[in-house]
């Protein structure tokens, strides 16, 4: 798909928007002590982010295994991102679809707290890189 370099941006832009929302939606569920509803807000707000950063180096993003593996090849594995944010991910990814699909899985907060802080440094990275 083809975007106008002004679609482009608005849609950047909106990545980037519900990427802050959704981690700030996973703050509440923190504190109250909804675990597997901050690691669902977690993913989506990292998911946004690098949704963002795909769009805006015209990269097409589809579905969230290949926003996924696109990240990994396009700026894990050139050196332009830490490996850690790859980690990070992967684990949100991981407790995500526990949390969201497990019955007998429980997000305790010894499991989902450690997310915050990586999670808000990949994102905090990413708006950095498509902020003009």
């Amino acid at each position: 798909m083809s975007l106008s370099e002004e679609n482009r941006r608005t849609i950047v832009n909106r990545e980037i928007e519900k990427a802050l929302v959704n981690y700030e939606q996973a703050e509440v569920m923190r504190e109250h002590g909804y675990w597997d509803a901050a690691a669902n807000r977690l993913y989506y707000a990292a998911f946004h982010a690098i949704s963002s950063l795909l769009i805006h180096d015209k990269h097409e993003v589809r579905t969230h295994h290949g926003a996924g593996m696109l990240f990994r090849q396009s700026y894990i594995k050139t050196g332009i991102l830490q490996e850690s944010h790859s980690d990070t991910f992967t684990l949100l990814q991981t407790m995500r679809e526990k949390s969201d699909y497990n019955c007998s899985f429980d997000a305790t907060r010894g499991l989902i707290e450690p997310l915050f802080s990586p999670s808000k440094e990949m994102i905090d990275t990413i708006v950095a890189m498509v902020k003009d």
